[in-house]
């Protein structure tokens, strides 16, 4: 009876110890399976703000183009409808890109600026009327003295143009030296304005190269000067 007492009491021991161990090694499958998933999600957050990034961007450069296209078709001259041509291929490049993307294709900044209703007045109090705004392309800017800053709190895209480093404005004439620096890496390069845009500045595909964050189609914090 003794030795079948003591036999007993070892397996209850073993099973103990196996049954600790088995909690033990669960616990630490829950441990991990939860640490991987608070990693999928923080790197899901991470992608989702650099496509967001990214759509913003392309976004912007389509609206600035179709910006574009609408001043020529207001006021079309001998050159226009080359002009509106070259600006639809663009925009056409563009619809790719947000495709590739996962963006919402055709989509432009402007879509999503929607006017906010005026707000009456309340009744007895005075109102002063609103100061017009400048009208496009007649801000003043290329009055500039050379190497002041520009066109200041403006964020810079790309016009989606071919061809040799370059520039397109609303506020400088062509043959203007602008430089832009972006100041989130520091890079800088230096254009000339070549053609009439929807903004201030946009680069063609080669000069936003020389300065665009990996990924990113929008500059949001640039300076820009005028030189010589």
């Amino acid at each position: 009876m003794s030795r079948r007492r003591t036999a007993s009491t070892k397996k209850k021991l073993a099973l103990l110890v196996t049954a600790a161990a088995v909690a033990g090694g669960g616990a630490f499958a829950l441990a991990t399976t939860s640490n991987a998933s608070q990693s999928t999600a923080q790197n899901a957050k991470t992608l989702s703000a650099a496509n967001s990034t990214v759509c913003q961007g392309l976004a912007t450069a389509l609206g600035n183009n179709q910006k574009f296209i609408d001043g020529q078709r207001a006021a079309p001259d001998a050159q226009s409808s080359a002009r509106i041509a070259n600006r639809e291929a663009v925009i056409a490049q563009i619809k790719v890109q947000q495709k590739a993307s996962g963006c919402a294709v055709g989509e432009s900044a402007q879509d999503s600026q929607v006017a906010q209703p005026a707000q009456s007045a309340p009744a007895g109090s005075k109102t002063t009327p609103a100061a017009t705004p400048p009208a496009a392309g007649n801000t003043g800017g290329g009055a500039a003295a050379a190497g002041s800053q520009v066109c200041n709190g403006s964020t810079v895209t790309l016009s989606g143009e071919a061809g040799a480093p370059a520039a397109s404005s609303n506020q400088f004439p062509a043959g203007t030296t602008l430089k832009v620096t972006n100041l989130d890496n520091n890079k800088s390069t230096t254009v000339k304005v070549t053609s009439v845009s929807g903004s201030c500045v946009l680069l063609n595909n080669a000069a936003f190269e020389q300065v665009r964050e990996p990924g990113k189609f929008l500059i949001r914090r640039a300076l820009i000067q005028k030189v010589g």
